[in-house]
């Protein structure tokens, strides 16, 4: 094939797109039309169901054949094993927050104010125990998102799992700075 000829086919094409395209607005502009013209005469007043909520119960991507069997799961509050670890996994993470907030203040008062040796020995004791605690957790969770995962039925719907050790140096760097903080305001008054 020749450069001029592909050329030329290019032009065709692209003359037939044209045409496919202006065809295409005109015939939306037309319905769009149509739509407004019966609504202006009152078509859409008064019409079976009008105000009411859509009923989104049944869905029409699933199998008929199955319709029957969801309905009495749904009926008996019976959730899918991915959807209730899906529940279960943002229910841990809001805990796993909560709770380093929380300490995350208690920290911080402990730093603010003066104590014994064997007082602070406890404190670091008690912030080991809870780095700890929290790498179990963030463990289970990275479990947990493996798990929903395979679960899963589609891929759209899986969660970006985590590491373990990104998700601590976020804890120990938040906790830590928080006591640092508390510490430089104490000096200060």
């Amino acid at each position: 094939m020749t450069k001029k000829s592909l050329e030329e086919q290019i032009k065709i094409k692209a003359q037939q797109s044209r045409k496919l395209a202006k065809y295409m607005s005109s015939t939306e502009e037309l319905v769009e039309e149509q739509i407004r013209k019966a609504r202006e005469r009152g078509d859409f007043d008064n019409l079976e169901g009008a105000g009411k909520p859509l009923d989104l119960s049944e869905n029409p991507f699933e199998p008929p054949e199955m319709r029957l069997v969801n309905r009495m799961l749904k009926n008996n509050d019976f959730t899918p094993f991915w959807i209730q670890l899906g529940k279960d996994i943002d229910a841990a993470a809001v805990k796993i927050d909560l709770e380093v907030k929380q300490f995350q203040r208690y920290c911080q008062n402990f730093a603010v104010e003066k104590h014994s040796d064997i007082a602070v020995d406890r404190f670091g004791k008690r912030k080991k125990l809870f780095y700890l605690e929290k790498r179990k957790q963030f463990e289970k969770l990275k479990k947990d998102i493996l798990n929903y995962n395979i679960h899963c039925p589609t891929f759209r719907l899986g969660r970006a799992n985590i590491e373990v050790n990104d998700e601590m140096l976020k804890v120990i760097t938040c906790i830590e700075e928080a006591i640092e903080k508390a510490k430089d305001r104490s000096s200060i008054e």
